[in-house]
C-alpha cells in the first residue's frame, strides 16, 4: 500500500506504507515537505495502522519532519503504532520529540 498524505484541520496526516526503508523514505519526505511549506499547517501526525516493517531510513523521516515542522512551533505525533515500532522510537530517542497517541 502506498503511503498517503492528506491535510485534515491544519494537521498533515500521514499514512505510511507497509514497509518503511530507503525506497519509500525518500518520497514520503519530499511529498510531507511539500505539503508542510505549500499549506497551513501546524502539526504532523504519523499512522502507522498498515505499517510492517520501518528501518532507520523511517527515523530519518519522522526526525526529518520534526525538525522542520517544530521550526514553525509545531508538533509530531505517532498514532497506531504496535510494539514493534513503538521499540524502534524508544531505541532511536525520539520518543523525546514525538508524542504517541493511543
Amino acid at each position: 500500500m502506498e503511503e498517503k498524505l492528506k491535510i485534515i484541520d491544519h494537521y498533515l496526516m500521514i499514512r505510511l506504507p507497509e514497509e518503511v526503508d530507503h525506497h519509500s523514505s525518500t518520497e514520503i519526505s519530499r511529498r510531507a515537505d511539500s505539503m508542510i511549506l505549500d499549506n497551513d499547517v501546524e502539526h504532523v501526525v504519523f499512522d502507522f495502522s498498515d505499517t510492517k516493517f520501518m528501518d532507520s531510513s523511517g527515523i530519518g523521516v519522522l526526525a526529518g519532519r520534526y525538525r522542520k515542522i517544530s521550526c514553525f512551533g509545531g508538533k509530531v505525533y505517532v498514532i497506531h503504532a504496535d510494539s514493534r515500532i513503538q521499540r524502534i522510537l524508544k531505541m532511536s530517542g525520539l520518543m523525546n520529540f514525538v508524542e504517541i497517541m493511543e
